[in-house]
């Protein structure tokens, strides 16, 4: 297993650096540099002064005679905040790599976000190089076929544990459940539930087991009933932490393993009237911007998830140029995200 941190800046501005400066998107951006006529006028002087300013060069690494090689992303679903963060990553490292992209969400329109076979035979029909698989599940088969047609391919935060010799990129999921309860042991709780995702989801899992061991060190009794699943649904999460909460004991605290399902928390709180983190304090996971925006701000671990995509891609385009990995598995650290969601018991 190969563990590293955040993927490090190269030299120079970035595109994501210009496209800030520009007040745009990173897509956005891209579109100016690489000449695309679909962009308003007005946006592109604003981009062109930002690129003059910061004196961006693009400095491609494949041969400017030669066409751009085309690699797949396939996500779960292009409406959320998560599939945002993926797809700045990809775009920032396939730009640098002289590669164009081709998004795709055939994960949603499929049972058990598998791909169907059409797509995969597209695939092939528009000479894709390599593929990318956000939060996928493949079949047996669809290993078969990528393998018999040797494209080459890297999971990002795959929903399962992948076969062996399959290469990954994810997040230290386990590390970042231990932090998360650490930070409310710390605070004072020992009356502390967790609300997972799903129970088969690798890094839901691995989240879990860190509470629990972080829970175990500090000699707290580990509680079942503390422990509720949510399925990552909003919705869900909302009836679990009503669970919690009609419980002899209730918990005094929370580790939520997904920001979109802290909102569902936060929203059974409100209906019973109590208060974060006066009453009762909460713990997500991801570091989506919802994180930011909820009401208090909530205390999160964050997962680098464009910092994921973008060493995803960048394994791709090792493994298309005949390359190797060492390791089949990269985990990038997370950290804990201080806010205002978070206090001692009873303050």
């Amino acid at each position: 297993m190969v563990r590293t941190g955040s993927a490090s800046m190269a030299a120079g501005p970035t595109l994501a650096v210009v496209a800030r400066e520009a007040g745009v998107s990173v897509p956005t951006a891209s579109k100016v540099v690489n000449g695309r006529e679909d962009v308003a006028p007005e946006t592109r002087r604003r981009v062109t002064e930002a690129l003059d300013r910061l004196g961006y060069v693009r400095r491609p690494r494949f041969d400017p005679a030669k066409p751009p090689r085309l690699v797949d992303l396939v996500v779960h679903s292009l409406a959320s905040s998560w599939t945002g963060a993926v797809l700045h990553g990809v775009e920032e490292a396939a730009h640098d790599a002289g590669l164009d992209v081709v998004v795709s969400a055939a994960l949603s329109r499929t049972r058990a976000g598998r791909p169907q076979r059409d797509w995969l035979d597209k695939l092939t029909a528009r000479g894709s190089a390599g593929v990318l698989f956000n939060l996928a599940e493949l079949a047996e088969t669809h290993y078969l076929w990528l393998q018999q047609h040797r494209i080459p391919y890297v999971m990002i935060d795959p929903v399962v544990e992948p076969p062996p010799g399959v290469v990954s990129v994810g997040a230290a999921n386990w590390q970042g459940g231990v932090t998360a309860t650490e930070h409310l042991l710390t605070l004072g709780h020992e009356r502390i539930a967790v609300i997972a995702g799903t129970r088969r989801r690798m890094s839901s899992t691995a989240r879990v087991a860190g509470y629990r061991s972080a829970l175990a060190s500090a000699g707290v009794g580990h509680r079942p009933e503390y422990i509720r699943h949510g399925g990552f649904d909003e919705s869900v999460a909302r009836q679990r932490m009503r669970e919690l909460l009609d419980l002899p004991e209730p918990p005094t605290a929370v580790f939520v393993c997904s920001d979109r399902m802290a909102l569902g928390v936060y929203e059974a709180l409100a209906e019973r009237g109590l208060r974060v983190p006066d009453d009762i304090s909460v713990v997500g996971f991801d570091d989506l911007p919802e994180s930011r925006w909820s009401t208090p701000a909530l205390t999160t671990v964050r997962q680098p998830l464009a910092e994921m995509a973008a060493t995803a891609l960048r394994l791709l385009v090792r493994m298309m140029d005949g390359e190797r990995p060492e390791g089949t598995r990269t985990e990038l650290s997370t950290r804990l995200v201080e806010r205002a969601s978070t206090a001692p018991p009873g303050r």
